[in-house]
């Protein structure tokens, strides 16, 4: 089989191929390429050394059987028999998608053991399941985030056969799979690819360091080498969509955005498969040219997370108001108004954690609702706290406020998203967890997250501490936890919910301009229209009365009994409950 590898700063490249050596030559075709052809098949362990350098696994390697310092292996995709072979997938618009970490959505944190729970997600009602990071990342258990090999699946999950499975198996029960990549950074251990090429530039800097090169000298290939990618776990998994990490850390200051690139290229591909393709942001621009179509000048991506509507209701439930949240703490209901009707919170307004004006008006005309994602729980909302404590626990002693939390996030003009166990109020925290094999980046790393959270009035003893396998296991679900109350009881109304998106069109409606809104921030209720849907909150600890209008009501789901409007439209809310209605 032929080999290759872009290695533009190397006067010699060896390929080492079941523990055979071979020097390849310079492709005259690609300036920086090297090709040669060896005998191999799939399994075969091999890797390139450069000049008089150690032999380093492939940029570009499909396995990596003993992570990511190991030799790489070849895979052939073509041995693995896919049982969905008839899979059209299945497309955003109408979407509920489920986010879940492999590591943790079981105690045995593999594909295989999440698979076997999957049945769970479909009674739910949600029609994707939004993976974390697979990458491998160096030892067995941590967020994904740090991942290096990015053409690559992390072994301790199931490596690459895992994930087919897994993809084959949410496919058989109709769930689309989204897969959540990083392109922005690499971990800071296992990451050969300075040692390629250019593949990092000190021309920007980010959060993690050395910006990744999209706009410098050698970039086309770090773009090309990064849209291939994408385009392998959407070809070769048969993964559905995918979701880019932090996206406002591409720094590009090329005329053609690397996202727009990525974007042509996605849907070419999805036009050559003949199923939908997506991609989906983590922006913190609030620029609504991110998933405007490029037809109109915009960057082409299908949808974008939605911080300001977790953050405006975040703080409606919790009171908190701690750093970003201050701004939507103020009046934190016509927060959570202006966001269901506009998208963006900050939309060109003054944002006082950030000292200035942030963000840019959406377009309510041109940009449909269902591209911007709503959610009240996620990865980061949760396991950025300093105990990765969730909703559920912040609010244990109001379970209505949980009821109330859902009912927005379920039936707001958005594609709602859930966090794992979210759905049956888990009582299991989800925490910050490495396992980093290097004692001196362990090291840093505990004493990082403990310094940061200590300037915030926490204690040393009270941080748990990331490299203790402790922390991994506390983080995993309890799955006999469902079938109890009060987790029980949470489970039925998400199903509920979840059922009247599909039941009741008007909920996914894509017209934001068709949302209306009135609200009390004092009696603390909210209330909104979608068509002839009416969704009412209370989460004040006394009934209010709300006004729904003249038209006759039927109560088509409510978390405490509640009788429909008399004459006055007015519906009478117990504290902490909620109701959703529909007007004749």
């Amino acid at each position: 089989m032929q080999f290759e590898v872009w290695a533009p700063q190397a006067d010699r490249v060896t390929l080492e191929c079941d523990g055979a050596g071979q020097a390849l030559e310079r492709d005259p075709e690609r300036p920086g390429w090297w090709v040669g052809e060896a005998a191999a098949q799939d399994g075969s362990r091999y890797g390139f050394a450069l000049d008089d350098g150690p032999v380093l696994p492939d940029p570009r390697s499909r396995r990596q059987p003993d992570g990511p310092d190991g030799p790489s292996a070849v895979v052939d995709h073509s041995r693995y028999a896919w049982r969905s072979g008839d899979w059209a997938g299945r497309a955003l618009p109408g979407a509920v998608l489920y986010e879940l970490h492999v590591g943790t959505f079981t105690r045995e944190g593999t594909f295989d053991a999440a698979a076997e729970r999957l049945e769970h997600l479909v009674e739910l009602g949600v029609t994707h399941v939004e993976l974390m990071p697979v990458c491998p990342f160096p030892g067995r258990h941590g967020w994904g985030y740090e991942g290096v090999s990015l053409w690559a699946v992390h072994e301790p999950y199931g490596g690459p056969q895992g994930l087919k499975r897994f993809v084959d198996r949410a496919h058989e029960l109709g769930l689309g799979v989204v897969l959540d990549v990083v392109h922005n950074h690499l971990g800071p251990s296992g990451n050969y690819l300075p040692q390629f090429g250019p593949y990092f530039t000190d021309t920007h800097h980010t959060p993690w360091g050395a910006a990744v090169n999209l706009d410098a000298p050698g970039s086309d290939e770090v773009r090309a080498f990064l849209i291939g990618s994408a385009l392998a776990w959407l070809r070769d998994y048969r993964i559905d969509g995918l979701r880019l990490d932090a996206v406002h850390a591409l720094v590009d200051t090329r005329a053609l955005h690397f996202l727009e690139e990525l974007s042509t290229a996605v849907d070419a591909l999805a036009a050559d498969l003949g199923r939908p393709l997506f991609l989906i942001a983590e922006s913190d621009l609030n620029d609504p040219r991110l998933i405007t179509p490029r037809a109109e000048g915009g960057l082409g991506l299908d949808a974008q997370w939605n911080d300001d509507f977790h953050h405006a209701l975040h703080t409606a439930l919790t009171g908190e108001s701690q750093g970003y949240y201050a701004d939507f703490a103020r009046a934190p209901l016509a927060a959570v108004a202006k966001t269901l009707t506009g998208g963006y919170f900050h939309d060109g307004t003054y944002s006082s954690f950030r000292g200035r004006r942030h963000g840019r008006p959406l377009d309510r005309s041109r940009v449909a609702g269902h591209r911007l994602l709503g959610y009240i729980q996620t990865h980061d909302q949760v396991g950025n706290r300093a105990q990765g404590d969730r909703l559920s626990t912040l609010l244990a002693d109001s379970p209505g406020l949980l009821a109330c939390a859902a009912t927005l996030t379920l039936t707001a003009p958005f594609t709602p998203m859930l966090f794992m166990g979210e759905e049956w109020a888990a009582g299991t925290p989800w925490q910050f967890f490495t396992d980093h094999t290097d004692p001196e980046l362990a090291e840093a790393v505990r004493r990082g997250r403990r310094r940061e959270f200590a300037a915030h009035g926490w204690k040393e003893d009270e941080v748990p501490d990331p490299q203790d396998a402790a922390t991994r296991d506390r983080s995993c679900l309890d799955w006999s936890e469902p079938g109890r109350d009060p987790h029980a009881r949470v489970l039925d109304w998400y199903r509920r919910l979840i059922a009247l998106r599909r039941e009741q069109p008007d909920l996914t409606d894509p017209d934001l301009a068709d949302t209306k809104v009135a609200y009390d921030e004092q009696a603390r209720w909210l209330a909104f229209r979608r068509g002839d849907v009416r969704v009412a909150v209370n989460l004040g600890t006394e009934p209010a009365a709300i006004p729904l209008g003249s038209r006759p009501a039927r109560v088509l789901a409510a978390w405490e009994p509640v009788r429909a409007p008399g004459a006055d439209g007015l519906l009478h809310l117990p504290g902490q409950s909620c109701a959703v209605l529909l007007q004749a």
